[in-house]
């Protein structure tokens, strides 16, 4: 067995490390900018090191400071000091040191940037991508919150989900390496990995509604039609979110009792949320929050961020290459937004979320829950099991890496919880396989006067969130609701992987089987032939509700099965999740599920995305939960609200929730 550094040595060389390393490389990084920008010129190596190093105590005494004014003037101030700040701060140095000379301010203004993208490509190349200089960095900066708070023994948890992976694959990069943190925390006995049930749908919305409210119920799909009100539904709208959210809250979610939400759709009813897509537009201050005011302050962790998204970006550019050199199949095509958004999603917002929570932690919140979208966002467009999918788990085990430094020194002792909302399914798309959409299908087989299929991407409204939260405010394009029955599209489509929910809009209620076939005598005939539908739901006036197969049909009330099984292949679940699905309030009037290849392992998305959720097939319905071996779970768990209640009841355990036999109830 190899031997472990002393851990008194480790505390020792800690603090000695993260001076004289930053130190070296700044030094390396103002020699380097002195020989390149014109306008600027030392006598010695000695007057380098110097301006090295009052360039860092001045920002470190002056940047709080500025943080505080620059909020209270607003998005101007941010913005100009961004821009300006360090660079003064850089220039002041210049001139107080001897044997530095500067011609002029525009020298230094060059100089800072090109110094601070250099100290973070030495930095990161010196601790080869390691957390030391970061978790270091996030205690000095938040140390006067923890001066602040006082010391406690009741421990938090802190739950980080990683959207979008399944157990399976959980298990597999821990045994690639992809996780070393988590590896570890399994292997040391610290921790043990389970798998749950995400019951229909497998989407964020509907998994955080019942992880963060025990609410799942009210979610049907990412985005659905609400008859009654004559308005579509999406949950990566902020307005929309709130509105779900209002359903879903008791006033109890997993958040209350002084929780902070990060990065979620819903808050948990958390004391504090932030970047939380339904509360944003509930924030009425114009300008920034003081957390992104520090954060874009500092030129550590923005131009560490900068550069690495850079970096992102281009190896987004050459992996997409990559795939299609190869001919790898199934893929998409990557478009240019996507490359933005990659590096928006995956270096910015990953960088930001570390932020945040490192603060939270250093406040002592009694508990925290942050969404990571890095690996569910490549997976949607590379595939879930393909190398850059997992080889950007290793950021967010990075992550885990740091906030396990954190906790070291935050006020209370921390517990990690670390779970993921639902899986991924791959395969090439119902476009791509059969060069026709959805949309167009059903409108052949019905000659509706108008088909409308909703597009709504939610990677974008992932990038939303981050505008609004940065912005504090939120516009939205006004969609009508309530419209006169006569005035609504014929049939709505709102497709969320490879499930779709098909609403006849114009007719009130859930419309039967016996009606569809009497007024649309060729759809379900067509749909169950087509190679690329697994099963139909519906609901007949006779037999309650019902999946038709191409070869079959089974009734979900008494299970009786004719022919062929329509459910076969899907999981030991499928039936259970569709009862649970058809007593839905807004379920579709059609629930259309693609097809599951058992060979290949792969279904069809309705959306253009190689890899998919929000239906059943595949991996799609299997996330993983890791938690603490101390804090023991059963041996099945079937759906979020089953999550969500496990999760309250360990927070009871630790001390850090209310229990509810402690509560006063009004009245």
């Amino acid at each position: 067995m190899q031997q472990q550094p002393d851990p008194q040595v480790r505390r020792i060389a800690a603090p000695v490390f993260s001076v004289l390393v930053p130190l070296i490389v700044g030094a390396v990084a103002v020699a380097v900018t002195v020989g390149l920008v014109p306008g600027i010129t030392a006598d010695s190596g000695w007057a380098v090191l110097a301006a090295a190093v009052l360039i860092g105590l001045l920002g470190a005494v002056v940047r709080p400071l500025l943080v505080v004014v620059v909020s209270a003037i607003g998005w101007f101030g941010v913005v100009a000091g961004w821009l300006v700040v360090q660079s003064l701060l850089v220039y002041g140095a210049l001139l107080l040191v001897p044997g530095i000379h500067v011609h002029d301010f525009w020298s230094a203004f060059w100089a800072s940037w090109l110094g601070a993208a250099l100290m973070s490509i030495g930095m990161w190349a010196v601790t080869a991508g390691q957390p030391g200089a970061v978790t270091q960095h996030l205690l000095r900066v938040n140390r006067h919150f923890r001066r602040s708070v006082p010391s406690t023994d009741v421990p938090g948890i802190i739950m980080i989900q990683i959207d979008g992976l399944s157990a399976p694959l959980a298990r597999w990069a821990v045994e690639a390496g992809n996780l070393p943190t988590l590896g570890r925390w399994l292997r040391t006995g610290s921790h043990t990995l389970a798998e749950w049930h995400a019951q229909l749908p497998a989407t964020t919305p509907a998994s955080q509604a019942g992880l963060l409210h025990g609410a799942s119920a009210q979610v049907p799909a990412f985005r659905w039609y609400e008859k009654t009100a004559g308005r579509l539904v999406v949950t990566n709208h902020p307005r929309d979110s709130a509105l779900v959210e209002s359903r879903c809250s008791n006033g109890r979610g997993l958040l209350a009792d002084g929780g902070v939400s990060v990065s979620n759709v819903f808050s948990g009813d958390a004391a504090t949320s932030l970047l939380t897509m339904s509360t944003v537009q509930a924030k009425k201050r114009p300008g920034p929050a003081r957390y992104l005011s520090a954060y874009l302050m500092d030129p550590f962790g923005l131009t560490r961020s900068l550069v690495l998204t850079v970096g992102e970006m281009v190896k987004e550019l050459y992996q997409a290459r990559r795939q299609k050199l190869r001919h790898v199949q199934p893929r998409m095509r990557r478009h240019g937004s996507y490359v933005l958004l990659r590096g928006a999603t995956n270096v910015l917002m990953r960088h930001l979320n570390l932020a945040i929570v490192a603060e939270q932690m250093m406040r002592g919140a009694p508990s925290v829950f942050c969404d990571f979208v890095d690996y569910d966002e490549i997976a949607h467009h590379a595939g879930p099991a393909r190398p850059e999918s997992l080889a950007s788990l290793e950021g967010i085990d990075g992550v885990l890496a740091t906030l396990e430094e954190v906790a070291a020194a935050a006020p209370r002792p921390y517990h990690f919880v670390v779970l993921s909302d639902h899986g991924q399914s791959q395969g090439a798309t119902f476009e791509q396989r059969y060069g026709i959409r959805l949309d167009d299908l059903v409108e052949q087989l019905t000659a509706a006067g108008e088909v409308v299929v909703t597009e709504d991407n939610e990677q974008e409204g992932r990038a939303g969130a981050l505008r609004a939260g940065l912005t504090r405010t939120v516009k939205e394009q006004e969609r009508p609701a309530g419209e006169p029955a006569a005035d609504r599209p014929e049939i709505v489509i709102a497709a969320s992987g490879n499930l779709a929910l098909v609403y006849f809009a114009r007719l009130a209620g859930r419309v039967t089987l016996e009606e569809i076939e009497s007024r649309h005598p060729k759809l379900l005939t067509g749909l169950l032939e087509h190679p690329g539908v697994g099963w139909v739901m519906t609901r007949s006036r006779a037999e309650g509700p019902v999946v038709l197969g191409r070869s079959g049909r089974r009734r979900l009330d008494d299970d009786k099965v004719e022919g062929l099984d329509p459910l076969l292949g899907f999981g030991p679940f499928a039936a259970d999740d569709l009862r649970r699905h058809d007593g839905l309030e807004n379920t579709g009037d059609l629930v259309i599920n693609s097809l599951w290849d058992p060979v290949t392992q792969e279904v069809a998305a309705f959306e253009e995305l190689i890899g998919c959720h929000g239906g059943l097939g595949g991996w799609q319905n299997r996330p993983v939960l890791i938690h603490p071996r101390s804090l023991t779970a059963p041996g099945e768990l079937v759906g979020a609200d089953a999550v969500h209640h496990l999760l309250c009841d360990w927070m009871e355990q630790v001390g850090c929730r209310t229990p509810k036999r402690d509560l006063i109830l009004p009245g």
